[in-house]
């Protein structure tokens, strides 16, 4: 296996000032603490730390060296890297500093140049290092955690160091922490597909302060997050992020709304501070998959069932009431006053065993189950833990556990853990880590969103050579040959010409001005509406010229009169790490007051779409209210589809803009278009 060295080395040499207080020195002392056996402290002077036997250069070092741990100036990297290809060395890890991060590109190109010519593979420089706690590894500053099943990729050292040591106070194991800092080598994307086809992982942690190069990352993401979770935590939330300044879609699409949707589409889950991704990781760490969104609430205490119901629904799961069957049974072991319709309230006096019933009683009709014991300083907990765990592993289900009060409240913590059942700080966190594990499973179970390469075949150009924005009568022609709804148009040159497009079209029509150097044609009275006969049409198209006077006036565009449907809004525009961009919202005061829009990375499929038009605040009106019909959304989506095909037909495409779309009873129409070049 390629990375066989970097993760399970035999011996290990660290490179650096040996002296007691140096990163070398820290770094020998975390390696034999960690249990690595076979580690050399290479220095100029030959100090031994430990059991580390000190030599003044790789070639005094006994045996063979499967990896470098290097925390030496800058200067002297490149040569070691040359000393360890020499000796046949294959991993190293390159704690030092000073690279690209400080200004220095060049010295980093060095050093890249240098392993790939010996076949090295490293992560850094400018990193916390790494840790793989099944092959004894622990060659970094930051905290060393238990053994388990989640691993971290922490673009920063300092965040990964935080998860690790929530994990040692917790007690939630980890099995690999990869700090990839300035990435001269592995990069995140090789280090998610590796971890993929790890057996010893189950969950990736990933925190992002940058995504270089956006479609790539989408694709290794959705390639990892179908065979298990990807949690990330993408810094960086300001809407201060790049913008595209010049359409309604470029305006709404913040670098954080950006960010947001292609996580999403690629099915990564998206945690918002370090402790959410922590909860998270520990759910899908502990618990077997949630494998659908009816949850079971045992209590207790009133309170905080009722508030759990309420977290539990409005992130999404299902709270039933408990069956007459399942009622009947629990009559059995309960006490008449317990509540069973879901909450089950066992009360006060509830006893462990009483607990045990009722979790497993409650899982033969739902997916997963909240337990919650509020206790009281002088009682014990122990006797509901173990009650709770007895009935996880029989039901095999998924159980999360919220214990509060008890004069054996830690003991009771650390049994929960030691036996697999997460316990979280209260019942709305667990009902949010729950509900995510749900949603993780339904996304995973679907088809999922659209390719991130799209082959389009033979590429066309929108526009001609010296100009960046299209005519609308050029723009709708484009939209046409691609099969998006328009409605019929003609455009006239001279007074005659409008008078016959007129007369093919029927009145009444609408006429609009058409020219490069008129942008809102609106705002400048390039609009005449309910144009009812030939003398109208005459005396619409002298007021176009007048208004065009000294302009370079291109002639009108004249359209029927359209019955006004639902307004909405599509766009399109390009996004500096994603590219391609395609948005949704409903149209008029919904996307300028409310921005009621959403966004995916272009191209899609009409699932998806459809997916986008049902996520928007404004839905319900597209479902139709107070006995309106519901609008042709199956259509609107397939324009949706094809609209965010355009930059790929056409690479000179850079933003487009269709406001409004008219939705209707059946079919969708847009009504008018803006389409800009690069």
């Amino acid at each position: 296996m390629e990375f066989q060295n970097l993760f399970y080395p035999k011996a290990v040499a660290v490179f650096g000032s040996a002296s007691e207080g140096k990163l070398a020195n820290v770094l020998i002392n975390r390696l034999l603490d960690g249990g690595m056996e076979r580690v050399f402290a290479v220095n100029p002077k030959a100090i031994s730390v430990r059991t580390a036997k000190g030599c003044a250069s790789l070639n005094d070092v006994p045996e063979k060296v499967d990896m470098a741990v290097i925390a030496a100036p800058a200067v002297t990297v490149n040569g070691i890297l040359e000393d360890c290809g020499k000796c046949g060395v294959k991993a190293a890890i390159i704690i030092s500093s000073g690279f690209s991060e400080a200004g220095n590109a060049e010295g980093e190109k060095e050093i890249i140049a240098t392993a790939k010519r010996h076949g090295i593979r490293f992560i850094g420089p400018n990193c916390a290092g790494m840790v793989c706690t099944q092959g004894n590894l622990v060659a970094t500053l930051e905290t060393a955690p238990p053994s388990g099943n989640i691993s971290i990729i922490s673009q920063s050292g300092a965040i990964g160091g935080s998860f690790m040591a929530l994990s040692a106070q917790f007690g939630v194991g980890i099995s690999k922490f990869l700090s990839y800092g300035n990435g001269g080598d592995l990069t995140v994307l090789e280090l998610l597909r590796y971890l993929k086809n790890d057996e010893e992982t189950k969950v990736i942690a990933l925190y992002l302060e940058s995504i270089p190069t956006g479609r790539e990352f989408m694709a290794a993401v959705r390639e990892v997050s179908a065979v298990k979770p990807v949690v990330i935590v993408k810094s960086g939330r300001s809407n201060a992020g790049q913008r595209a300044a010049m359409s309604h879609t470029g305006s709404m699409a913040g670098a954080d709304v950006v960010c947001d949707a292609a996580l999403r589409q690629c099915g990564a889950i998206r945690a918002n501070t370090l402790i959410d991704m922590f909860e998270i990781c520990k759910g899908f760490s502990m618990m077997p998959p949630v494998k659908g969104k009816s949850l079971a609430i045992i209590t207790n205490s009133g309170g905080p069932g009722v508030m759990t119901v309420d977290k539990a629904e409005e992130k999404g799961l299902l709270i039933p009431e408990t069956s007459e069957e399942v009622k009947a049974q629990l009559r059995e072991y309960l006490p008449p006053f317990a509540g069973l319709r879901n909450p089950i309230d066992l009360t006060v006096e509830a006893t462990g065993e009483q607990y045990r019933q009722a979790i497993e009683i409650a899982l033969k009709e739902r997916d997963c189950a909240i337990v919650l014991y509020i206790g009281t300083p002088y009682l014990k907990a122990m006797p509901v833990a173990e009650a709770i765990v007895a009935a996880s592993r029989n039901s095999g289900k998924p159980v999360s556990a919220v214990m509060q009060v008890g004069s054996d409240i830690e003991e009771s913590f650390e049994y929960l853990r030691d036996n697999g059942v997460p316990a979280y700080a209260s019942g709305e966190d667990a009902a949010t880590v729950l509900a995510t594990m749900a949603n993780y499973e339904v996304r995973r179970e679907s088809e999922g969103a659209a390719p991130c390469i799209l082959d389009a075949g033979e590429l066309g150009k929108a526009f001609k050579e010296g100009t960046d924005r299209l005519l609308e009568p050029e723009a709708m022609k484009l939209l046409n040959e691609n099969g998006i709804s328009i409605p019929p148009y003609a455009f006239a040159q001279t007074e005659d010409e409008s008078v016959a497009g007129a007369n093919k079209l029927g009145y009444p029509v609408v006429v609009k001005v058409v020219s490069p150097q008129i942008v809102h044609k609106s705002d400048c009275g390039g609009v005449k509406l309910n144009i009812k006969n030939d003398g109208e049409a005459r005396a619409a198209f002298k007021h176009m010229e007048e208004i065009a006077q000294g302009k370079d006036f291109r002639g009108v565009i004249i359209y029927p009169m359209l019955k006004i449907g639902k307004e909405v809004i599509l766009g399109l525009t390009n996004d500096p790490t994603f590219g391609p961009l395609v948005a949704f919202g409903m149209g008029g005061v919904y996307t300028e007051v409310l921005k009621d829009i959403t966004f995916r990375v272009a191209p899609i499929g009409k699932d998806e779409a459809l997916k986008m038009i049902k996520e928007i605040k404004m839905y319900p009106l597209l479902r139709g209210v107070r006995g309106e019909a519901p609008s042709d959304t199956e259509a609107l989506a397939e324009m949706i589809s094809q609209f965010s095909l355009l930059p790929f037909f056409y690479p000179d495409i850079h933003e487009a803009d269709l406001n409004p779309v008219f939705l209707y009873e059946k079919g969708a129409c847009a009504a008018d278009v803006r389409i800009l070049g690069k």
